[in-house]
């Protein structure tokens, strides 16, 4: 019988697109995966440390899954990711069931490190930056959950220093990918069935800055877009100082290009952007919003925030409150700060006791809950373009509208694959309930 693997992910897009590599590696060692931890010969956490809360979660699932050594002395525990570069060795001295470590820099190197963890040594490999031949990574197999939707990781890595954040430490700075390898793993994607790419980085919009050459990340949009099979275009996750207007005009101009935009602001004051070390302004995120509405009038935005960063006063959250009035979002994505070891915030005056980040943060909410009740409305009587990714249950398929909303209708399997037009019947904040029009395409 085969070897079997069990994943477990947290964190962000980049760390499941990091997770779908990673299965693609352990395929071709003869690898299966399993949902049952407790049959796996390999088990991997691959873990986030943006904020406090998975770092302890990643311990508690280890503490529970070394139980599989009792039933299989052979099994292994291994950790990837940001926690792992972050912590290393201090990670391992927490929990001694780690059997082999790596991190984002190096996962390719995770053959050898299985040999040797199975050779009884701990296998544990965090570099300091990334290696020679990280480029090595891109050559492995990927294995996908979503045969329609694919991730396609762009850049690594962060330039930008924001003083809340471990993301400049954990993933090394940005590190563009050539356009010609990505244009080659989108037309495999093509071959293999994908209709819709989703371009990843830590800072996606700065992809190709670094190149000898610098490339616009708009030129990126473009030759994905003149790539035959591909349907849709996303990208995550864009610094409101990059959204040039070259990229805004890509947006507006490329049929494929969704109209949806997820634009992290993180807080409305302008102090407390400075603290953050955000280099930019409360104005500046309105006006890039603004000329975005201007030139895509139905697009639909998502962001970041975070509340209660050190220093930050009722005024300040105010301010906060104020640009989501303003703007919108179709969806936020809002954090207490949470002090995170080694990053200049953790060590500022001020802290915020956690009672006060609740209350605010419940006021955040309660005003969004009420934005989404409003902004759904408008989509029921619509008309709206779907591509279907799943059949939820026989008979009821699921996909998303270009705005990356979820959609559910009734209809047949042979509808999977598809973009299909559908009328709104119903419209909450999560789904929109609809009925099945006609195939596009």
């Amino acid at each position: 019988m085969g070897k079997k693997y069990f994943i477990k992910t947290f964190g962000c897009q980049m760390n499941f697109n990091d997770s779908e590599r990673i299965r693609g590696i352990l395929r071709t060692l003869g690898y299966e995966p399993t949902d049952n931890w407790e049959e796996a010969d390999l088990i991997l956490l691959n873990t986030c440390t943006i904020r406090e809360k998975p770092d302890q979660k990643v311990l508690s699932h280890i503490g529970e899954y070394r139980k599989v050594k009792e039933k299989n002395p052979n099994a292994l525990i291994a950790v990837s990711g940001c926690l792992a570069q972050r912590a290393g060795w201090e990670l391992v001295q927490k929990a001694p069931a780690i059997d082999l470590m790596f991190s984002s820099f190096n996962m390719h190197q995770l053959p050898e490190l299985i040999n040797q963890a199975q050779a009884g040594y701990k296998a544990i490999a965090i570099l300091d930056a990334p290696p020679e031949d990280e480029d090595a990574l891109w050559e492995f197999p990927t294995e996908r959950d979503n045969p329609y939707c694919a991730y396609v990781t762009v850049i690594k890595g962060c330039d930008k220093n924001c003083t809340y954040c471990v993301v400049p430490r954990t993933r090394g700075r940005e590190r563009s990918r050539s356009l010609e390898s990505i244009l080659d793993e989108v037309k495999k994607l093509v071959d293999e069935g994908v209709r819709e790419m989703h371009l990843l980085g830590q800072n996606v919009t700065a992809w190709g800055k670094d190149f000898e050459n610098p490339l616009p990340f708009s030129e990126l949009l473009y030759q994905v877009s003149k790539i035959e099979g591909v349907e849709r275009i996303r990208f995550t996750t864009g610094h409101p100082r990059d959204l040039t207007d070259d990229i805004i005009e890509a947006i507006a101009d490329i049929p494929q290009v969704c109209n949806a935009l997820h634009l992290p602001f993180q807080a409305g004051s302008n102090r407390i952007l400075e603290l953050m070390d955000r280099k930019y302004t409360k104005e500046f995120y309105l006006e890039r919003i603004n000329r975005l509405k201007e030139a895509v009038p139905d697009i639909a935005l998502s962001t970041d925030i975070i509340v209660g960063f050190p220093s930050e006063t009722d005024e300040d959250f105010e301010h906060t409150l104020d640009v989501v009035r303003e703007v919108e979002f179709e969806q936020i994505f809002s954090f207490k700060y949470s002090p995170r070891p080694g990053t200049p915030a953790a060590d500022m005056g001020g802290q915020i006791p956690d009672e006060v980040k609740t209350e605010r943060m419940g006021r955040l909410l309660e005003l969004q809950k009420a934005i989404m009740s409003r902004l759904a409305k408008r989509y029921e009587g619509t008309v709206q373009e779907v591509l279907v990714e799943e059949e939820k249950q026989e008979g009821l398929l699921i996909g998303r509208t270009t705005t990356n909303k979820w959609s559910t209708f009734r209809g047949g399997r042979e509808l999977l694959g598809k973009v299909v037009r559908v009328k709104v019947a119903n419209a909450s904040p999560f789904n929109l309930e609809c009925e099945f029009m006609e195939v596009v395409r």
